[in-house]
């Protein structure tokens, strides 16, 4: 495929989660009744975000943390020219260290343990197990994007980066399914089909199989994203993000489908959204949304440095 196609896809994957990840925080955390109410008429726009305890925290058209810690991989990525499992760790735990602003739960109590950065995936697995085996948080699967940019090793590298924080198996399977599908996209000009996706989620758990089912052949509401005691699971991440990429026709129609149904908004139109940007390139995100983004030139640099590096 031509290189000026894989850059346009490389800086679609980048741009569309950091964009999703800014437009889903006007959203985060609140019922579709509450979206209703707060956006009677949608949203188009970065200074539409609502002004309440949470969200103002970050600037309008800022990301958060779901971005942040995908960049870190990024940085890691460049820095090292190639995949240093203990640099990410090391980046991850400075970044919790200097603010961390949205750090999860799960991820703050993984990173919190006293030798993280020396046995990261011990101290996940050593979390996972005082959790009874139940914790399946979608903190891995939103940051999982740009491993789909390396050009090879992309599930062994997608294993290894969920599991230095999120154990699980439904967490490891929902990365290497993101990954795998951005990988395809942007190299192959290829879309994974229903079978195919179903077949990674077999190697990994039975359990991400239904929210595979109910992305390929229902609405978007039958994925329940604003359920309250379950928003944040990575399943249902996955199965927003899967949603519209068999379904949506643009990105910016898939975007604002995810923004409008609440729930861990931020995190779903991330996800979705490096999925959409890899699918339809940077040209085919609305330039209000490229230019609003706060970090936008230093977002341009840090991808085109990355792509230098795949060439």
């Amino acid at each position: 495929m031509e290189n000026e196609i894989i850059k346009e896809r490389f800086l679609g994957t980048i741009f569309g989660q950091a964009i999703g990840d800014a437009l889903g925080l006007s959203t985060e955390f609140m019922s579709k009744q509450e979206v209703d109410r707060f956006y009677p008429n949608g949203i188009e726009d970065y200074s539409q975000i609502v002004q309440d305890d949470h969200r103002r925290r970050w600037q309008r058209g800022d990301w958060t943390d779901d971005t942040d810690m995908m960049l870190c991989i990024l940085d890691s990525f460049v820095a090292c020219q190639k995949v240093d499992i203990l640099d990410i760790a090391r980046r991850f735990k400075e970044w919790m260290m200097n603010g961390g602003m949205g750090i999860g739960r799960h991820t703050y109590n993984v990173m919190a343990l006293g030798d993280y950065t020396s046995n990261p995936q011990k101290a996940a697995e050593i979390i996972w197990k005082m959790g009874k085996k139940k914790a399946a948080a979608n903190g891995a699967v939103m940051r999982t994007s740009v491993v789909g940019l390396l050009k090879e090793n992309v599930t062994s590298n997608a294993e290894n980066i969920c599991k230095l924080t999120h154990y699980d198996p439904r967490c490891v399977g929902s990365c290497v399914i993101v990954s795998s599908i951005i990988h395809a996209l942007v190299f192959e000009d290829r879309i994974l089909d229903y079978e195919e996706v179903i077949g990674i989620a077999k190697q990994y758990d039975e359990r991400i199989v239904p929210f595979i089912d109910l992305a390929y052949h229902e609405g978007l509401d039958s994925l329940c994203l604003d359920d309250e005691k379950s928003m944040g699971y990575t399943l249902r991440t996955l199965g927003a993000a899967l949603w519209t990429y068999w379904h949506a026709t643009s990105y910016k129609e898939g975007i604002l489908k995810i923004v409008l149904s609440g729930g861990d908004a931020d995190t779903n139109a991330a996800v979705a959204g490096a999925i959409l940007g890899a699918k339809f390139g940077i040209c085919h995100i609305p330039d209000e949304w490229k230019s609003g983004l706060l970090y936008a030139s230093m977002l341009h640099d840090k991808v085109l440095e990355f792509y230098a590096m795949y060439r």
